[in-house]
């Protein structure tokens, strides 16, 4: 296990992913009062905005400039100035006579390993994994995912979700810069030890309402997945079919525990994000959904909340204070969930209707920051480490 560092103080910055622009929500040092700057890209859909906590100033953007086509955009100045990359990431030309894929939108950018300056990982849609070594500007695909032989057969259909699926949660070990896990929509968690030449299957455990049968290897659809920083033997997952951690015990069987069945039933345990504490690998959060029978993807009867556990899913609280009590129709996107590595844990989600929710008090209480952004598609924390 990582030694645990001590907390940080003062201001955070929110980087803030809309379907309209990007957006700069700075706080005081206090996290009482807040400013809001940009946009960046006015007009243009931004999937992804992450500052490199490595040197806290080189920044990426995944942006689809309209009929341009997806790419992506680099800023060597905390994003005073932006340039396009030069290779963005891209589908090798299919041979002639040969279908061809296309990138329809890099989703996940991640910074590598505190030992590989200039290394990002991409995950896009349809699902793949690209990697740079030149700080984001030229990109290659990780082949042993991209074309692994049994890519068919966890993927056989790439646009079931809304929106197409994609290849997201893309994590890299703090311990090890070679061993990788990743979440990918309707196929599941997938591993490498080797810096993405082979990849297993990380399923088991994992219920799949939609199909008969226990313990599919592949066919899943995690929506968020994290390894935590300080413990990479502990993982947290938000599934369509439930909330799930893993303890990852040298000789024994990795598997999946659905922790989700412990939240209170009325509310039940879909959703899309998960914040793990960065110092507490026993503490989580999730926000809830309605996964009813049509799957409105709202908070349940329009009183939204967030739910934290502080004893590895056992049980779980609600946080709501400050949140409005009825009439209250959230809906908060897997990216859209970020923790700071304050003292006292600052909390920050983005709503689809373009709002800006706070906590500086670990969830205790919540004040909406920031409204009438357009349609949130993530929020970041710039360069937070724990």
């Amino acid at each position: 296990m990582t030694p645990t560092p001590r907390p940080k103080r003062g201001a955070v910055e929110l980087l803030i992913s809309t379907r309209k622009g990007a957006f700069r929500l700075k706080s005081d040092a206090t996290r009482a009062s807040w400013k809001l700057r940009g946009p960046w890209n006015l007009g243009q859909i931004v999937n992804h905005m992450v500052l490199d906590p490595r040197d806290n100033k080189t920044m990426l953007m995944a942006a689809r400039p309209g009929h341009l086509g997806p790419s992506l955009f680099r800023s060597e100045d905390r994003g005073k100035t932006w340039v396009e990359a030069k290779r963005p990431p891209a589908f090798p030309k299919a041979k002639k006579g040969k279908p061809g894929r296309s990138v329809s939108h890099t989703f996940w950018l991640q910074p590598g390993h505190d030992d590989e300056p200039g290394v990002w990982y991409a995950g896009t849609s349809p699902p793949a994994l690209f990697r740079s070594t030149d700080g984001g500007n030229t990109w290659r695909g990780v082949d042993g995912f991209n074309n692994h032989p049994d890519r068919k057969k966890w993927l056989p259909d790439e646009a079931t979700p809304p929106d197409g699926a994609t290849l997201h949660s893309i994590n890299v070990d703090p311990s090890d810069p070679r061993h990788l896990v990743i979440g990918v929509s309707v196929a599941g968690v997938f591993e490498s030890t080797d810096r993405g030449k082979t990849w297993k299957p990380m399923n088991k455990g994992c219920d799949m309402d939609y199909l008969p049968g226990d313990d599919h290897e592949y066919g899943h659809d995690p929506h968020c997945l994290g390894v935590h920083p300080l413990d990479s033997s502990r993982l947290w997952q938000q599934n369509h079919c439930g909330i799930y951690r893993m303890d990852r015990v040298a000789g024994e069987e990795d598997r999946w525990i659905r922790v989700g069945r412990n939240m209170p039933k009325a509310i039940g345990d879909i959703g899309f994000p998960i914040v793990m504490h960065p110092r507490d690998p026993d503490t989580a959060w999730v926000f809830p959904m309605d996964g009813s029978s049509v799957w409105p993807r709202v908070s349940p009867g329009g009183k939204p909340a967030v739910y934290r556990t502080t004893n590895a899913g056992k049980s779980w609280t609600r946080q709501d204070k400050g949140m409005p009590k009825s009439q209250g129709w959230f809906t908060v996107k897997r990216q859209c969930f970020a923790q700071d590595a304050r003292e006292s844990i600052g909390l920050y989600f983005g709503t689809t209707s373009g709002e800006i929710w706070a906590s500086k008090n670990g969830g205790g209480s919540w004040k909406c920051v920031a409204k009438h952004l357009p349609h949130i598609y993530a929020v970041e924390v710039a360069g937070v480490r724990p």
